[in-house]
């Protein structure tokens, strides 16, 4: 473990902070901005399509992947941020939100270019489109394997810790009774296979952020007085222009940037796994519902969190050395600001509502992490029976999510932050490599929604090899129009 964490440690290093931040930075300038142009046709998109037999909607699978972005890193992750970065690290983590939303344009994308259909449904994710992309099947399943481990075992459980406490310190509740109660609920749900994920998806996720976001509202209204000061706050904190927070700048923008990654998870490929399973009449469609999911997720639920925070003014922050330069809420976790927060302001009010959000953003979060390695089991079986290794799967991940509720350990914080490491390198080399078949495909969808014509997509027309499911799809289509 001492050796694992080590190889963590430089993993998550400098160095890949600015892989991500320059690579979406590139992808934006590149794609001229295509999260920020196709604006319009993002939002049309995604109420547009249906699900079909083999695949979900662009709304389900929109809800899907962002039920995995929007989880306890958008009220513990921000608590941190603002604690080691001071209020200029919201700035930056809007800033990362912008130019993320191409790198999840592009993974979300490609993910779409090279799925499958594999016993008649749709798959794809990193995995896939490192083996059809480069060629090499080893570099995909080193990308399964890690994805397997650190998402559908490890973080699913430390997601589930997180419910178990704050049920219990809000509610009292035994945690071995929670353990018990989500592995049903959740074994329930993820029997009924990404349908059923999707179906649940689609109804919990926008109801857990239109509440959070109602409550954020309120709180602001009861200080509207304090919400021009905020904004300001913030603005000024990002460029040292704040007397109390200008020595803090550097620490503010790798704050807001970690923070804001880990949040939006863009460059992960974490939600490339549900846009492979959408139906769409073309690849680009979904790449731009998956950039939606980011503003979502960061521009709006995490900005909710730090402006409950800032308005409160009960937060600590603390410089390089671990000094306090504010101590407003004693000696509390960072992730306690915003329940400590909400009680300020509506007492009594703060514990069970963090706690009910907890449950709702870790839940959805634990069921798309279920779908992921699900889709990575299939990869690695390619054509064998996955009936076994599916039901191993499902039984090895909700024991750990029952024994993650009673107690966690840093080895496991260590492994799932191994895991993603590794899985984020190895999607930005991945995107940065097959970034020209992302071009290809936006130039012709551009080109096709000028005609105002149905979209169709044909992978070799644009020079796009192994794209089989596009190519098998334009010959059946073929054949139609033959007959």
């Amino acid at each position: 473990m001492e050796l694992i964490s080590k190889i963590t440690d430089l993993l998550w290093a400098s160095p890949l902070t600015y892989f991500i931040l320059i690579g979406s930075l590139i992808f934006s300038i590149m794609t001229r901005f295509t999260q920020v142009r196709h604006f319009k046709n993002m939002v049309r998109t995604m109420f547009r399509g249906k699900s079909s037999e083999s695949g979900i909607s662009p709304f389900q699978a929109f809800t899907l992947a962002l039920s995995g972005r929007v989880g306890t890193g958008n009220i513990a992750g921000v608590a941190t941020a603002i604690a080691l970065g001071g209020p200029g690290a919201v700035f930056w983590m809007w800033i990362v939100a912008i130019f993320g939303a191409a790198t999840v344009f592009v993974e979300s994308t490609l993910s779409q270019i090279y799925k499958v259909k594999v016993d008649g449904q749709f798959r794809g994710g990193p995995a896939y489109y490192i083996e059809k992309g480069t060629g090499l099947r080893w570099f995909g399943v080193l990308f399964a394997i890690a994805t397997i481990m650190a998402v559908g075992i490890f973080d699913a459980g430390l997601q589930a810790n997180t419910i178990a406490l704050g049920f219990e310190n809000a509610f009292g509740m035994n945690r071995i009774v929670t353990g018990v109660i989500l592995v049903l609920i959740l074994g329930f749900i993820i029997i009924g296979g990404i349908k059923r994920i999707a179906h649940v998806a689609q109804v919990v996720v926008p109801f857990m952020a239109v509440a959070y976001i109602i409550t954020a509202l309120i709180i602001m209204i009861v200080n509207i007085d304090a919400v021009p000061a905020v904004f300001g706050l913030i603005f000024k904190s990002a460029f040292a222009l704040d007397s109390t927070f200008g020595g803090l700048v550097g620490a503010a923008i790798a704050w807001g940037v970690r923070r804001g990654i880990y949040s939006n998870e863009a460059g992960m490929g974490t939600g490339a796994h549900a846009s492979a399973a959408a139906e769409v009449d073309h690849p680009v469609e979904q790449g731009l519902v998956q950039s939606f999911s980011v503003y979502i997720d960061t521009i709006i639920v995490c900005s909710v969190t730090a402006f409950i925070i800032l308005v409160s003014g009960i937060y600590n922050v603390q410089d390089d050395n671990g000094n306090y330069i504010v101590n407003q809420a004693g000696e509390v976790e960072d992730s306690s600001f915003t329940q400590l927060s909400v009680d300020s302001i509506l007492p009594g009010f703060g514990s069970p509502f963090i706690a009910i959000a907890l449950l709702f953003f870790a839940f959805t979060t634990i069921m798309a992490f279920y779908y992921m390695a699900e889709t990575n089991v299939v990869y690695l079986m390619k054509n064998r029976n996955t009936k076994w290794p599916m039901a191993a799967l499902k039984v090895v991940m909700l024991a750990s999510v029952f024994i993650t509720c009673l107690r966690t350990s840093d080895a496991a914080w260590i492994l799932v932050d191994f895991g993603l490491g590794i899985m984020t390198w190895m999607n930005m080399i991945a995107l940065v490599l097959l970034f020209r078949p992302v071009m290809s495909a936006l130039k012709d969808y551009e080109a096709q929604i000028k005609t105002g014509k149905k979209l169709t997509f044909n992978p070799q027309k644009l020079g796009i090899k192994n794209a089989t499911f596009w190519e098998d799809e334009q010959e059946r289509n073929e054949q139609k129009k033959i007959s």
